[in-house]
């Protein structure tokens, strides 16, 4: 397989948001979920100031997608991580949310967090090894059984 790249792609990407339905439906599966539990999300609401949306392209097709959510001037939720079965193991999500936190550092912001669920281990390696340290669950997320919230200090530009 050739090496990816990653690149910035609007939420109007039907590609990106291709990537983000497959998220929610193996999000649904591996829970047992239902539309009327999984959490509201607007694409859109990953434009505008202090938000990023990015991709993985490899061979032409995306196979893996993260963002931060502007919260406020000190803040972003990472938000839609996935990378696609096939490319997973190969350091891809990895790299994405090393290039978010990156972004974070140039945006200002103090510090990141992030919710994920207690039946996705890799993910859960995946933040710990960033360095996310667990927090009490917020917005949404409070008394939702399942849910592990996170979040990691930023060190300034």
């Amino acid at each position: 397989m050739s090496p990816y790249r990653l690149l910035d792609v609007p939420p109007t990407d039907p590609r990106v948001q291709a990537l983000m339905n497959a998220q929610q439906r193996e999000l649904r599966a591996l829970y047992q979920d239902t539309d009327e539990r999984t959490e509201p999300f607007d694409p859109m609401t990953l434009t505008g100031e202090g938000c990023v949306l990015l991709a993985a392209e490899e061979e032409g097709e995306l196979v893996a997608c993260g963002a931060l959510k502007r919260w406020d001037t000190e803040s972003a939720e990472v938000k839609r991580m996935y990378t696609v079965p096939d490319a997973r193991g190969r350091g891809i999500g990895r790299a994405l949310l090393e290039e978010l936190q990156a972004r974070g550092q140039a945006e200002g912001y103090a510090r990141l967090v992030l919710e994920t669920g207690d039946q996705q281990a890799a993910a859960l390696a995946l933040y710990e090894r960033a360095g996310f340290r667990r927090i009490p669950n917020f917005g949404y997320y409070e008394g939702i059984e399942n849910s592990l919230c996170f979040a990691l200090p930023l060190k300034p530009a």
